[in-house]
């Protein structure tokens, strides 16, 4: 299919969202940018997190896993599901009730600055290096599909793709971040559904033919029994569940959008709703990804992994599929990646700055402050995404859930020992705990096959780091809980 149309279309949606983003920013001040006036619709929330939390990763990296890994990351998302309901009914309570603009003023409340100050920096560093790989993932995806062929350059098309998130997202923050990555979804959710669809036309085959096909293959396996292998069930099971709590619940670009929503109830209808499409979404993905292996299979393709993919939809597919296969990858990128910029720039400006708690800066100020942020988050994840370029690693999901367990760990450590526990603890010593439990979990994970009898740590080492961090704290601790404010 022709690049040169397959490049006027990803013009064409970026448009579409600049419209977008002009509508929903008249009257924006900076409440609107960090938590869209408190009026967004729980449904909306619910529909576009959707988008937020698949992105390119799951759109291009899960049915490129099922070679090699079968049906065994829907152990996973059991354990996604469970989390959400944690999210929903443990911390979104919480959020509401203490009004949070920034969650991690929770461990300020609780502990004290140095505690929060750590809090805020972990969630920076982790959502910066998650954000800038499924960003890298699926622009380099375009880059060897559709732009290489046009002479356009990696760095060429970073940077536009850059500038055109920071024009949508730069004054209306959430409030358009709320309506984009609902559009986004939808078009992300048709892709899905119509490559299925087609795939299955062209083997001639139905969705109990199909299955039975990805059966016979080994490919429908979904539970390792294990014990010692990484993918051992109840580690994936559980593992999932700690993830959507860390990543989804501890995390500022997530919850941002939730409490955003008027009313606790709406918002906890908000992530029940979201938490059941995602256990059939990702199902359907893991199906898709079994397909376009029967397809490979069919035409005699060598391509495996993350390539399979966009290689079938833009080599062998008609071009009206082409093209919607395109829009939906555009529209995995950017809910993560608008959102990431957004809710970075809220975290630094609030949580790091003190931004909204400054009496000495009026809106305009501000406004300036928090734009000169917004630019350089967008700085450093350009970046980012050159390094991984450079680095051109193929594994992405696996670096992403890597990534997490070390970053995401004492975050859970330090909101399970204020929610689990009435004790304060020696706020200068919390930094020192924080960063001491990730570096002994990687040590422990190194020699975790010579030390444990040949057992293999793998998603669960999130939980171990936070538990590591929350036993440290309580070797900080003392009798007595820190007045909240």
């Amino acid at each position: 299919m022709s690049p040169v149309l397959l490049f006027s279309i990803i013009i064409l949606y970026f448009g579409v969202l600049l419209s977008v983003a002009f509508y929903t920013a008249k009257g924006s001040n900076n409440h609107t940018f960090f938590i869209g006036n408190k009026n967004s619709n729980w449904m909306l929330v619910a529909f576009g997190m959707i988008g937020t939390s698949l992105s390119g990763v799951t759109f291009i990296s899960v049915p490129g896993t099922i070679g090699s890994n079968h049906f065994t990351y829907f152990q996973v998302v059991l354990g996604y599901f469970i989390g959400y309901f944690v999210v929903a009914y443990v911390l979104l309570p919480l959020y509401y009730k203490l009004n949070l603009t920034s969650i991690y003023h929770y461990l300020h409340q609780r502990f004290g600055v140095y505690s929060y100050k750590t809090g805020a920096l972990l969630f920076i560093v982790s959502r910066t290096l998650g954000a800038t790989l499924r960003l890298y993932l699926v622009i380099n995806v375009m880059q060897l599909f559709i732009l290489d062929a046009l002479g356009i350059s990696f760095i060429t098309t970073t940077v536009f793709i850059l500038l055109m998130i920071l024009l949508y997202t730069f004054k209306g923050g959430v409030k358009t971040i709320v309506w984009t990555d609902t559009l986004q979804t939808f078009f992300m959710l048709l892709a899905l559904v119509v490559c299925v669809i087609y795939i299955m036309s062209s083997l001639n085959i139905g969705f109990s033919e199909a299955f039975s096909q990805l059966n016979s293959l080994g490919y429908t396996e979904i539970f390792n029994f294990n014990a010692l292998d990484k993918k051992f069930f109840l580690k994936q099971i559980i593992g999932g569940a700690f993830i959507t709590i860390s990543m989804t619940g501890l995390d500022q670009e997530m919850m941002q959008k939730n409490i955003s929503v008027k009313k606790l109830g709406d918002s906890q209808k908000n992530m029940i709703t979201f938490s059941s499409i995602m256990v059939v979404v990702n199902f359907l993905f893991l199906f898709l990804g079994g397909l376009l292996y029967l397809f490979a299979q069919d035409k005699g393709l060598p391509v495996q992994g993350d390539d399979l993919f966009p290689t079938v939809a833009l080599q062998y597919l008609p071009p009206i599929i082409s093209i919607i296969f395109i829009i939906g990858l555009i529209s995995a990128l950017f809910p993560s990646a608008d959102g990431a910029i957004t809710a970075l720039t809220s975290s630094f400006c609030i949580d790091i700055l003190g931004l909204n708690r400054n009496k000495n800066l009026n809106e305009e100020q501000q406004s300036k402050t928090r734009i000169t942020v917004h630019l350089t988050f967008a700085a450093v994840f350009l970046l980012f995404v050159l390094y991984f370029k450079w680095l051109d690693n193929k594994s992405i999901i696996n670096i992403l859930l890597d990534i997490a367990t070390y970053t995401y760990g004492p975050l859970l450590g330090l909101f399970a020992f204020g929610i689990l526990t009435k004790k304060a603890v020696n706020d200068r010593l919390s930094p020192v705990v924080c960063i001491a439990a990730p570096v002994f979990s990687y040590c422990l994970q190194q020699f975790s096959t010579n030390l444990l009898g040949g057992y293999q740590i793998g998603i669960e080492m999130l939980i171990i780091n936070g538990l590591l961090t929350f036993l440290g704290l309580l070797t900080i601790s003392k009798t007595g809980t820190k007045q909240q404010s």
